[in-house]
């Protein structure tokens, strides 16, 4: 069987390093684990070897199915896109880890994905072009700092692991790599309106360069005294997390009391 042609339009770049793919797999443990993008399986063999890892793969290019299913047949294997695929006919109850080598033009979408389903997913690690890997471990004050940085934050624990350089793919991409895990934290449900919360901050960083009474008297209304507070005067990347939650505590009030 040829090697598999990596496509542009799928964003693929394949892993070659052994010593780096089995770094990789080394930040899952064990459990119930779908990899995302297996390509051709440089992970996904480390992932089978480990006998407390229950490997799923769910790969969208079929020259790579093919490959893996040749080569890998005892891989449970999934042809499918992952960003439409539903977690809940995979994985109809209990939680389950994620992680891949992402395709690097569709990764910020993953994360987002597995947002939704936090509550499922205590682990999601894996590799990613170091750039986003920064914004997502990115702390406050930070130029990086931005809308992945917090809402990731608010129910992960980051840990940017290793940098990884271009040589080791083929071919090898235009930016350097790093390897990053998210950590399911202690927070169950934020203390406020988690709709809202979303909302708020991704309204915030539209205009990350100026003040937040600027960015959010959309959600206010325009001359609300509310806007003259403390924290309106601050720019986004100067809150954290719980600065965000109090923010939308805020806001949150601030319509019930109109709406009364």
């Amino acid at each position: 069987m040829q090697q598999v042609r990596a496509k542009k339009f799928l964003g693929q770049h394949f892993l070659t390093d052994l010593n780096v793919a089995q770094r990789i797999a080394d930040t899952i443990q064990a459990g119930p684990t779908l990899e995302i993008g297996p390509g051709m399986g440089v992970l996904t063999q480390f992932l089978l070897r480990n006998p407390q890892i229950d490997l799923t793969a769910v790969e969208l290019d079929r020259e790579s199915v093919e490959y893996l299913r040749e080569w890998y047949p005892e891989l449970h294997l999934i042809e499918a896109d992952f960003l439409k695929l539903d977690l809940q006919t995979v994985y109809p109850s209990g939680s389950f880890n994620v992680i891949g080598n992402y395709p690097y033009n569709i990764s910020s979408q993953i994360f987002f994905k597995v947002l939704e389903h936090r509550d499922r997913i205590p682990v999601c690690s894996g590799m990613i072009q170091k750039e986003v890997a920064e914004r997502i471990a990115s702390k406050p004050g930070k130029k990086a700092y931005g809308i992945l940085s917090v809402l990731l934050q608010a129910y992960y624990d980051i840990e940017y692991l290793f940098t990884v350089d271009e040589h080791v793919f083929n071919p090898p991409p235009k930016v350097k790599s790093a390897v990053i895990r998210l950590t399911r934290n202690r927070r169950r449900q934020l203390d406020c309106d988690e709709a809202l919360f979303k909302t708020v901050v991704k309204t915030s960083f539209n205009q990350r360069r100026k003040q937040l009474r600027n960015s959010l008297q959309q959600l206010v209304g325009k001359g609300n005294p509310i806007l003259e507070e403390k924290i309106f005067t601050m720019r986004p990347e100067q809150l954290s997390v719980e600065q965000f939650v109090e923010l939308t505590k805020l806001i949150e009030n601030e319509r019930n009391q109109n709406i009364l």
